[in-house]
């Protein structure tokens, strides 16, 4: 199922079970799926034109009148065009709201470089007591809604908009701030976020071929991070590939790294968007274009392990 779809019936279920719930969007709730919303909630849902400051700033005062509002638009929108208003309106005057940024990274695909955000995960990381999810697939989705909504904390959801791979079966059960192991090995540790747990999957399996067991975990969310098991795991492997859809300084890597500085040095290498920006094309070339894909990964442990 597509990641809106799945996001609006979620937040239909949740807004039926709370009033208090409300939607604000800025011109793309067509886009982004919640349109349906506005037709069943006519009287909580606004949309607030192109005006993402704007917004953000009237999440805070909805906040600060018992209201719990829901921010969604694209994921660049969301993040580095209203940095300021969440640093200073929400997170530092504790007003509470969930953020959801659509098409992080390479998932924006044909919308371009000014659409693809690489720098979300940092941008939202420096603000104190924000959570941060990168959404899986559409399973793990339905479900973290639910538990994310009902934390008492500012959360910045970040998924796709349209159909990715399914990871998780009808038996998963997602619980907040633990990663997923999904395979597990010996050789090296990958850890994965996002869409980038299906291509870190697909590597494992070429690394078998080879003869490297890896063992895979799907970080759920970056913060908080579930340092126990990277622990675990790098403690077993002595050393770590990390995978993310962002930028690799202040992204997951950076998480990782300095985790294992202050815990437990390791060899840490990364796969994800080194310093640069976005470009227009399809997710299969983008993947191609910023070494992304599962064979990428696999030079990368191959690289890696050879430092062990």
């Amino acid at each position: 199922m597509e990641f809106r779809k799945v996001l609006c019936n979620e937040l239909s279920a949740l807004m039926k079970e709370n009033e208090k719930i409300v939607i604000l969007d800025a011109d793309l709730a067509k886009p982004d799926g919640i349109y349906p919303l506005f037709v069943e909630f006519p009287n909580r849902c606004f949309q607030v034109g192109i005006a993402e400051a704007n917004m953000a700033s009237i999440c805070a005062g909805l906040s600060a009148y018992g209201y719990l509002p829901v921010m969604v638009t694209f994921a660049p929108f969301a993040t580095r065009r209203v940095f300021d208003q969440i640093a200073v309106s929400i997170a530092y005057a504790k007003q509470r709201v969930i953020i959801v940024g659509t098409d992080p990274g390479i998932t924006a695909e044909l919308n371009g470089g000014t659409h693809m955000s690489f720098e979300d995960v940092t941008i939202m990381r420096s603000i104190p007591d924000m959570v941060i999810y990168d959404a899986v697939d559409d399973v793990q989705l339905g479900q973290a809604i639910k538990q994310l909504i009902n934390l008492d904390k500012n959360v910045y959801i970040r998924m796709p908009r349209k159909v990715r791979p399914t990871v998780f079966n009808e038996n998963y059960k997602y619980e907040y701030g633990k990663a997923d192991l999904l395979k597990v090995g010996t050789d090296i540790t990958i850890a994965a976020t996002g869409t980038m747990v299906y291509e870190a999957l697909e590597a494992a399996k070429l690394l078998e071929e080879d003869g490297i067991n890896a063992e895979v975990i799907s970080v759920n969310t970056i913060k908080p991070i579930d340092k126990d098991m990277i622990l675990e795991s790098v403690k077993k492997t002595n050393c770590v590939v990390t995978c993310e859809n962002n930028n690799i300084n202040g992204g997951l890597y950076s998480v990782i790294s300095e985790i294992l500085c202050s815990n437990y040095p390791a060899i840490c290498g990364a796969i994800g968007i080194y310093d640069e920006f976005g470009q227009v094309g399809k997710y299969s070339d983008l993947l191609e274009a910023y070494h992304l894909t599962p064979k990428d990964i696999v030079k990368k442990v191959k690289e890696v392990i050879k430092k062990k």
